[in-house]
This record gives C-alpha cells, sequence and structure tokens, in this order.
C-alpha cells in the first residue's frame, strides 16, 4: 500500500453505494477491515438485513433510530455500538439527515466496488 491508499478524509472520497433510497454509503477498504461513511436523509430506512462480518458503528452526526435482533435503540451523535456477525439490523431515521461510520471486520467484498443495495 502507499501512502495515497491509507489517509483519507470522512468527508470526501471512497466507493460510492446506495444501499437504499435516502441511504448512501462511501466505502474505505483495507485489507482486514472495511470503513463506510452512512448518510442517510430524513425519514429514510436502513432494511434490516444480516451479514456475517461483524460491525461496530458511530453515529457521527444527527439521531436515529437503530433496530438491532428486533429491538429498538434511539441513537444521538457520540453513541456508538457493536454487531456481532448474522444479527439481524436496520434503522429509520427521524426530522433531520444522520452521518453514521461504520467499521466492518473482516471487510465486505460487494462493497469493494460501486452499486445499490446491502448486496446480501
Amino acid at each position: 500500500m502507499t501512502s495515497d491508499t491509507c489517509f483519507h478524509n470522512l468527508k470526501e472520497g471512497g466507493i460510492e453505494r446506495e444501499l437504499a433510497p435516502g441511504v448512501r454509503a462511501r466505502v474505505f477498504p483495507g485489507v482486514n477491515a472495511m470503513l463506510s461513511v452512512v448518510t442517510l436523509d430524513p425519514h429514510s430506512v436502513s432494511p434490516v438485513h444480516a451479514h456475517p462480518q461483524e460491525q461496530w458503528g458511530v453515529c457521527l452526526e444527527g439521531e436515529w433510530i437503530r433496530i438491532q435482533d428486533g429491538v429498538e435503540h434511539h441513537v444521538k451523535a457520540g453513541d456508538f455500538w457493536q454487531t456481532p456477525p448474522n444479527v439481524p439490523h436496520g434503522g429509520k431515521t427521524l426530522d433531520s439527515r444522520c452521518v453514521v461510520l461504520d467499521i466492518f471486520a473482516p471487510p465486505r467484498e460487494e462493497y469493494r466496488k460501486p452499486g445499490r443495495g446491502l448486496g446480501v
């Protein structure tokens, strides 16, 4: 890896994916982990899904309802969570946009290229 591929800014760049209507991600893949900056428009839904990767999330801006294993959690900026592999999860925004930083380990291979959908 060169320094060009090792240093990034959360506000720009990355591989773009539309995960669902009003839910956009910019993905930064690594060898053993992957970061994804997800912007959710007001009143948008990230459908409940599951995948074999462990996932951590950090709410950077706004607030939303995180649904994990059937339980709703009101999450606001500064809150973070861990989702074990294969646990169903998703969420929905309220009246304002929300920005979330997701960390996956190992990387989600389907997110290494631009596209649409959650890839599960």
